[in-house]
């Protein structure tokens, strides 16, 4: 009895798994919003984990497939006859029906999508709008503009002759 007891303790136990946990950087954002309520503001913190642009574009370079040393295995080889895609950096994630040939249009989707994206962040499609510049002059050209005479300036340096 007493040893039917600790198994069932120890198959809880085992069912009872920690959380896993990743280090690495990670970027606060703190903003005041209003609540829905109408209480007073509140100060929100949002963390994420901060993904460099190289991690994600090689993240998304192998949404679909395998790199070539994980994707020869003798699983994937199996996979691939029946045409089921397997991705990631491991080559463990089961990602779809396709075949090898769908799945490289797959990823090279995913990172033309990534590239579009990053170069909307880098340039915002909206140009900045400013108040127009003054044209630089009060009155009009034959009056002389802004009180300077009309007579031609003269250049205070002589030219140089060319070398040719």
């Amino acid at each position: 009895m007493q040893l039917l007891r600790s198994l069932a303790i120890a198959a809880g136990l085992a069912a009872w798994t920690i959380p896993t946990a990743s280090a690495g950087p990670v970027v606060c954002r703190t903003s005041i919003e209003a609540p829905l309520d109408g209480s007073p503001l509140v100060e929100v913190s949002r963390c994420a984990p901060l993904t460099t642009t190289s991690e994600l574009m090689e993240q998304r370079f192998f949404s679909y497939t395998a790199p070539y040393a994980r994707g020869v295995s003798v699983i994937n080889q199996i996979t691939d006859v029946l045409g089921i895609a397997m991705g990631g950096r491991e080559g463990n994630r089961v990602m779809g029906l396709g075949f090898p040939d769908q799945t490289i249009v797959w990823d090279g989707s995913a990172v033309e999508n990534t590239y579009q994206v990053l170069l909307d962040q880098q340039s915002n499609p909206l140009p900045w709008r400013t108040a127009d510049v003054s044209n630089g002059f009060c009155q009009g050209l034959s009056q002389g503009g802004c009180g300077l005479s009309s007579t031609p300036i003269e250049p205070a340096v002589t030219p140089v002759r060319g070398l040719w």
